[in-house]
């Protein structure tokens, strides 16, 4: 039963990562929208004898957690791993609400994320083609409107419905499949800007355990789309930044300033997908790329095309 419409729930998975789990909820209090939200907090079990005690040092703090309308923490008795962890929870909590805001312990958000979040899960609840909103941005140095439309979806804080979440497939190998049948690599990894089609790959062959690929993928394939906004209300942990995550490895050049001010929805453009969102997405993601990547995916678009 899908309990009565309000703030959305918030969603926290959680592991080893104690002063990360501490930064992010305490800029999720900053939101002044928090006191009125309920919060479920997923702590999943230590995969090892060396997680133990950073394990139970975070469980320890997050039965401290108040300034929220409720608070229900699940620690899970085995560990799930990141992936497992965050499908069967999500699962859980957007069927028993209908719409949810997620957020992993290696992402710190700007005072005016919930309130983007639930504005955004309100005003496009009826719209079918949108499946979700992100907070996160890349860096871009392009004039966009206030918030707009790109297919696909993400994972770096964001929100969806029961009937967007419903799509997802954790099938990694009918995903890839349906990607090449249809010739759509190039669109998939963004004119060849980004390896995603290389990280269901990874997916598939046990190399890699992404739910959020096959989150992508599953929206990219029902030509879905998701809310961006113009300016980041989501930047990640310092942690994070120098490849301590559990889930990837990047660089500094991800950081972004976060907005300090509310997403104003009348500058909004979500009629359509932005192709000059899309492209400064590729820009971005062209600069990331060591030498060696350019070569390898100059390499893979002669062959594809």
């Amino acid at each position: 039963m899908i309990k009565n419409k309000g703030l959305a729930p918030i969603v926290l998975f959680t592991y080893c990562r104690l002063t990360n789990t501490k930064e992010t909820v305490e800029h999720l209090k900053k939101n002044s929208e928090a006191i009125d939200s309920d919060l479920i907090i997923y702590s999943d079990a230590p995969k090892n004898e060396k997680a133990v005690e950073s394990v139970n040092k975070t469980r320890e703090y997050i039965h401290t957690i108040s300034g929220f309308k409720s608070i229900k923490i699940i620690e899970r008795d085995k560990n799930m791993g990141l992936a497992k962890s965050i499908v069967d929870g999500v699962t859980s909590v957007v069927n028993q609400y209908g719409r949810v805001i997620v957020l992993e312990d290696d992402l710190s958000v700007s005072p005016f994320f919930l309130r983007y979040m639930n504005e955004g899960l309100e005003r496009y609840e009826g719209r079918e083609d949108i499946i979700s909103l992100v907070g996160y941005m890349f860096p871009h140095e392009e004039t966009l409107p206030e918030a707009f439309l790109i297919k696909g979806a993400e994972c770096w804080g964001w929100g969806t419905w029961k009937r967007g979440w419903d799509i997802f497939s954790f099938d990694a190998q009918s995903l890839y499949d349906k990607i090449m049948k249809a010739h759509l690599t190039k669109e998939f990894d963004f004119n060849y800007s980004y390896p995603y089609l290389d990280m269901l790959k990874r997916q598939i062959d046990g190399s890699a355990g992404s739910w959020a690929v096959c989150w992508y993928a599953s929206a990219f394939l029902d030509n879905k789309y998701t809310v961006y906004p113009n300016k980041s209300l989501v930047q990640l942990n310092d942690i994070f930044i120098r490849g301590g995550a559990t889930h990837s490895s990047t660089s500094s050049k991800f950081f972004v300033e976060m907005s300090n001010q509310p997403l104003n929805w009348d500058l909004a453009d979500v009629e359509s997908e932005c192709l000059q969102g899309r492209k400064s997405m590729e820009k971005f993601f062209n600069s990331i790329k060591s030498k060696k990547r350019r070569l390898y995916d100059l390499l893979m678009k002669v062959i594809r095309e």
